[in-house]
């Protein structure tokens, strides 16, 4: 099979399968000399943008090409370098199990992504393990993640962080990495998500997504996968503590009553469970502070970023556009743009009670009326101590979850300013540090209730001042970016862990 890159075709030949595939097969033919009838398949390996010279767009397609073999050699000889390679599609090959007996199943903590995969790939090879999620299925926590949307009634259990699918399944459900992966798992993961339910699109577009709405559903038929062959999933089951003799897991206590024999566990706990992160610490589990990144949700209206994207007189119909922003603030932090969410939502996605986080989500459509990503400041394990006392957190000593710490402070904080509410201010009022008093260009799209707050003094000066320098300067990146209408909202805390476990080269924990 041969690879051939730089394929172009303008937006309106691509909206329908067929008619792209055979467009591309006559490009192909044309390109390689043969008769298009002489190419017996074609497939596309990736799809991307180019919109360097908008308004005029294209799309850009890698497509992997088979002809009978002498012809194949013929067009390799004679090919240029870099225009046509020899394409072999290298499927992932799971690791070969081990030969010692184990004997209880192995428990997998947490239903989140990693959770999910560890165990349909473990139930595929015959290990037939026990899931365990602290949250509910699917179907009912999405019940209760619109209950405490609409009435503020928070299940500290079940929620946008908590439950089948962990805080993935309520965001917009982005598939991409710049992570490298010789090892092919990336388009394993997007296989997988194909054989369980998602548009086989995902497998070649170049920033590919699901949605809530549609990640649902691929999540339950991930479970009922797992069930099928041999695996089981306990709900409402967390893990309150571990059983260790002579250095070793033997058992794991679940909601504080029932021991489950165990000889092996996989954390697969994600960014959000501070209480089992508490109880790690406390059986003496060795992990460090990390850096991580916190900051606010900011709102467009998507005609504006797809103006700035496409141009004002984009000929196409074209879906709502995304963008990602970079900047560095005037005492040297990084400032970008994080899990941009075209024609999205802000969603309050808290998990604690009498605290706040958001985070952006959007639906296979990405059919709302406003863009949104988390505009972010990175912070360091040596900023945490001076941020908590600026915060008023004097007991909070520095340590392994002082990162922690310093999260909840700041979704006190945004608690306390919201009443309970998402806080929302205009950019402009940002830079003055006052509570708006009216929208103007830009209306919140929210799940959950807003209300107007003074965002600003949520944070310490430090981040508060990244904020508006980086946003400023992504201003001249993106027509109207920091216009004084756009909404920022707080806080965005959960970006990532901040809690590094430690584990030796065969990636195990000192336990």
């Amino acid at each position: 099979m041969l690879r051939l890159n730089q394929l172009k075709l303008t937006p309106d030949k691509c909206r329908e399968e067929m008619v792209c595939i055979s467009l591309l097969k006559k490009k192909a033919a044309r390109l390689l000399h043969v008769r298009p009838e002489q190419i017996t398949e074609l497939y596309i390996i990736r799809k991307a943008l180019d919109a360097r010279k908008k308004p005029h767009l294209f799309y850009s397609f890698s497509v992997g090409i088979r002809l009978e073999k002498h012809l194949e050699q013929q067009i390799l000889k004679r090919a240029q370098k870099g225009d046509i390679s020899v394409y072999e599609e290298k499927p992932y090959v799971f690791p070969e199990g081990g030969c010692q007996k184990i004997p209880h199943p192995p428990v997998i903590i947490g239903t989140g992504p990693a959770g999910l995969f560890c165990g349909l790939y473990l139930a595929k090879c015959g290990y037939r393990p026990i899931l365990l999620e602290r949250g509910k299925p699917v179907e009912q926590r999405i019940k209760d993640v619109n209950t405490f949307w609409q009435t503020g009634i928070l299940n500290t259990e079940s929620n946008v962080q908590f439950g089948e699918g962990g805080a993935g399944t309520f965001s917009d459900g982005k598939l991409n990495t710049l992570v490298k992966d010789p090892e092919g798992r990336h388009r394993e993961v997007l296989r997988c998500f194909v054989e369980n339910g998602a548009p086989p699109e995902i497998l070649y577009e170049s920033r590919p997504h699901l949605g809530t709405d549609m990640l649902a559903d691929i999540v339950k038929n991930i479970r009922n996968k797992i069930l099928a062959l041999g695996g089981e999933i306990r709900f409402s089951s967390c893990v309150t503590d571990l059983v260790i003799k002579d250095g070793k897991i033997c058992a794991l206590e679940i909601n504080q009553e029932e021991l489950l024999p165990a000889d092996i566990a996989v954390l697969a706990i994600g960014h959000s469970a501070r209480d089992t992160l508490a109880m790690l610490q406390d059986r003496r589990v060795f992990m460090e502070s990390k850096s991580f990144a916190v900051g606010v949700r900011i709102e467009h209206p998507q005609t504006w970023i797809d103006e700035s994207q496409y141009g004002a007189d984009c000929p196409y119909e074209m879906p709502p556009a995304f963008y990602k922003v970079t900047a560095k603030s005037a005492g040297n932090r990084g400032v970008y743009s994080f899990c941009m969410c075209p024609g999205g939502y802000v969603v309050n996605a808290s998990s604690e009670q009498g605290m706040l986080a958001v985070n952006g989500m959007s639906h296979s459509a990405r059919d709302g009326k406003n863009a949104n990503s988390a505009m972010i400041v990175t912070v360091t394990p040596e900023d945490y101590g001076p941020f908590l006392l600026q915060l008023g957190e004097k007991n909070k000593m520095p340590g392994p979850l002082a990162g922690v710490y310093f999260q909840r402070a700041l979704e006190k904080r945004a608690f306390a300013v919201g009443g309970g509410k998402i806080p929302v201010q205009r950019f402009g009022d940002f830079r003055a540090n006052r509570i708006s008093a009216g929208f103007g260009s830009v209306i919140p799209q929210t799940k959950g209730e807003n209300t107007f707050s003074n965002v600003r003094g949520i944070f310490p000066p430090v981040i508060g001042n990244a904020l508006e320098e980086g946003i400023l300067s992504c201003g001249k990146k993106i027509r109207r970016f920091a216009d004084d209408d756009v909404l920022l909202s707080g806080v965005e805390s959960r970006t990532s862990s901040p809690v590094r476990i430690l584990r030796d080269d065969s990636m195990q924990s000192c336990i």
